[in-house]
């Protein structure tokens, strides 16, 4: 789920990545990172932590040359460790610095292979590292002679999407060459382009969410498309091509359920307007489940699933209220690694306003529902606030499959849906009654607002995984490493406990 930015200028181009993370601070909050390339001499700074607190006037001072790229990162299981953040930098060949969201899910095969056929050295547990190297080792095999051209770059990401398999999408500076974008063949993380007209000429950008381009003042161009790589080359000529042998567009629904800012356009669909119909298509449900009158206030859990929640009680003709007041200074409880860390947040996050609950019976609407332990603190929130009955409703259906594609979802075990009936997952989050989207009205309210989209990566709902590579066997094996981390030499012990073995999923 992390942030990714690229920007190619003629004026310097610090400010405009630490400004451009800001805009994508939502996506990753663990660690953030920036790399711009002055001649043929990079500069980077990199570690744990926001942007605001990563970055000080001295380090953005070191910072020089007018194009670079950008990474905030959000914390999975391991990969909490400094060395981890990205972007990450190999000095071979021409010198590459690369940012990656995403995850990898031939990543260990791939850095075995490394190691015993490439002859490349992989330091970190992190499949981005992996990621970086293949695209160096491709470039180098594809370059003839002294001259990097577009052509053999495009080369070398053609071979990446043969050798590479999971869903990514990526950034990356090639010293004194020119920054390249790439988006995994089934376009599963998003990735967009914009520029900006200067009088001196085109500036390019390209990042996570087209957010990102807009608050920087670039004019948005288009979505890359799954299996493009586009090339700004030093003379600030772009060059794009379709590398990929058989790309099919699946956008993973996640984004439009809850990662996305809302005032984000993804794949030509408004992240906000999906969520609108998705509330539509909630409202359809309850209607048909309640009887008119039963409910007597809707109330969302801030902020995503506020556009949802709104919908809802407009076409019910059931009053909105705002029954919870948030606390934007506390992070995301759903990238918080750890159910105690999550349950103490959500009351540090949050507090109602006991009026608004006060005998009452309350439909509380949030996007989603993961591992419930948010859900089940809200629900006694709200009954300790005065209400009389307490109805939850997801506008998206239930997580019964882990995610494989940069997700924070890797064990079926912390699931709450998994392997129980709704009416079993009501009782763990003590509501009075629970209400799930279809999963087949989410896919309609991402496909009224764009048409042209018509597949999905919907894997945590659904457990088709679109890669094709995906078997129980996989599962099984995440599963358990995550429960089992590898042993480490006792002189690594402490590092070893930032720096699992299961870092694959940074992205």
């Amino acid at each position: 789920m992390c942030g990714i930015v690229g920007v190619v200028s003629h004026q310097p181009v610090n400010q405009l990545l630490y400004d451009a993370l800001l805009l994508l601070q939502h996506r990753g909050q663990d660690a953030a990172g920036i790399a711009t390339n002055h001649s043929s001499m990079f500069a980077m700074h990199k570690a744990n932590g926001l942007v605001r607190d990563v970055f000080r006037t001295r380090n953005m001072r070191t910072l020089q040359g007018n194009s670079g790229i950008g990474h905030c990162r959000y914390p999975t299981a391991g990969s909490s460790s400094e060395e981890e953040a990205q972007p990450f930098y190999v000095n071979a060949p021409y010198g590459i610095t690369l940012a990656h969201n995403g995850n990898l899910t031939n990543w260990e095969q791939l850095k075995q292979e490394m190691f015993k056929n490439d002859r490349r050295h992989i330091n970190t547990d992190s499949d981005s590292e992996v990621l970086l190297n293949v695209l160096a080792h491709e470039i180098h095999k594809a370059t003839t002679g002294l001259v990097l051209d577009a052509d053999a770059i495009f080369k070398a990401v053609a071979v990446l999407h043969r050798r590479v398999r999971g869903g990514y999408a990526a950034v990356a500076q090639i010293a004194d060459i020119g920054l390249l974008a790439f988006r995994d063949p089934f376009g599963i993380r998003p990735l967009c382009l914009g520029i900006n007209e200067t009088e001196q000429g085109a500036e390019y950008m390209v990042a996570s969410e087209s957010v990102a381009l807009e608050g920087m003042g670039f004019r948005f161009v288009r979505d890359i498309a799954p299996g493009e790589a586009v090339f700004i080359d030093a003379d600030k000529q772009l060059h794009a091509r379709q590398c990929a042998d058989n790309p099919s567009l699946n956008p993973c629904v996640f984004e439009f359920v809850y990662l996305a800012r809302p005032d984000s356009v993804i794949d030509g669909a408004s992240v906000y307007a999906t969520r609108l119909k998705m509330g539509e298509y909630l409202a359809e449900k309850i209607r048909r489940e309640f009887k008119d009158g039963e409910i007597d206030v809707v109330m969302p859990i801030p902020d995503s699933s506020r556009p949802a929640a709104i919908q809802l009680a407009l076409a019910l003709n059931i009053e909105y209220r705002e029954g919870f007041i948030k606390n934007r200074y506390i992070g995301r409880t759903f990238i918080m690694p750890g159910q105690a860390a999550r349950k103490k947040s959500v009351r540090q996050k949050l507090n109602a306003i006991a009026s608004e609950f006060k005998d009452k019976v309350v439909l509380l609407v949030d996007d989603s529902i993961v591992r419930g332990t948010t859900s089940r603190e809200i629900v006694q929130m709200a009954r300790e606030a005065g209400a009389t009955k307490v109805i939850f409703a997801s506008a998206a259906p239930p997580v019964i499959y882990p995610n494989v594609y940069g997700i924070d979802m890797p064990t079926r075990d912390e699931l709450i849906a998994y392997g129980r009936s709704n009416e079993e997952v009501c009782r763990e989050i003590t509501a009075d009654a629970l209400v799930y989207q279809d999963i087949d009205a989410l896919k309609r309210a991402i496909s009224d607002v764009n048409p042209e989209l018509k597949n999905f990566e919907a894997s945590c709902f659904d457990g088709v995984y679109v890669t094709g590579d995906i078997s129980k066997d996989y599962l099984d094996k995440l599963e358990y490493a995550r429960h089992h981390p590898k042993a480490a030499p006792a002189e690594d012990a402490a590092r070893s406990q930032l720096n699992l073995n299961l870092a694959a999923t940074e992205g």
